[in-house]
């Protein structure tokens, strides 16, 4: 049940976090030409790492069924946790906004894809999956239970790996030369400290 401070602010951030997640999904269209990484594993870690994110959390806050595993978690905790939470709902609504039409919940390839190098993107190729890492880390920061706090971090690892490699042979694949030239210059989820814009050969 909901007692501490970090737990007051880890709700408020979950539920402005899942609104902005609920407000792109629902523009989703119907034009997928190509889809990839939708195998049977991929959609079970999807769905596991899915209900660390969307259920485990409520679970947590609102039934005592997983106060076992509380654990007396610092008092500095909720300092750093609450500024990564902000963090990850800003980078999160800036990835949305800057793929726009082209987001889609698994590895999808419009009919009239672009390559998106702006916003967010001109700086890091997944700003989408590093926003969900630092809501992962801030998780973990504000529930300090065994169960609910790492629980999307751990179960994060294994999609990302799977995806993360797999969405970009995919682009490689569609767009060639320039995305290669675009993933020199850019990190997967930093920025490259020195790197060549999107624009130079």
């Amino acid at each position: 049940m909901i007692e501490r401070p970090s737990e007051i602010v880890f709700l408020a951030g979950f539920i402005v976090g899942t609104a902005v997640r609920s407000v792109y999904a629902g523009r989703i269209g119907r034009r997928t030409v190509e889809t990839h990484g939708r195998a049977i594993l991929d959609r079970a870690l999807t769905l596991i790492s899915g209900l660390c994110l969307m259920v485990v959390p409520p679970l947590y806050l609102f039934t005592p069924w997983l106060d076992f595993a509380d654990y007396r978690g610092p008092t500095w905790a909720v300092w750093f946790g609450g500024p990564v939470f902000v963090l990850a709902i800003w980078l999160l609504r800036r990835a949305h906004a800057d793929l726009g039409q082209y987001w889609s919940p698994g590895t999808v390839l419009w009919e009239d894809h672009v390559l998106v190098a702006t916003g967010a993107y001109s700086r890091i190729r997944h700003p989408m999956y590093a926003a969900h890492w630092l809501w992962a880390v801030a998780q973990a920061l504000l529930l300090h239970n065994w169960i609910a706090g790492p629980c999307l971090f751990v179960t994060f690892i294994p999609l990302y790996i799977l995806r993360v490699r797999r969405e970009e042979a995919a682009l490689a694949r569609q767009f060639g030369e320039e995305y290669r030239v675009y993933a020199r210059a850019t990190g997967r989820l930093l920025p490259r400290v020195r790197g060549r814009s999107p624009g130079e050969g």
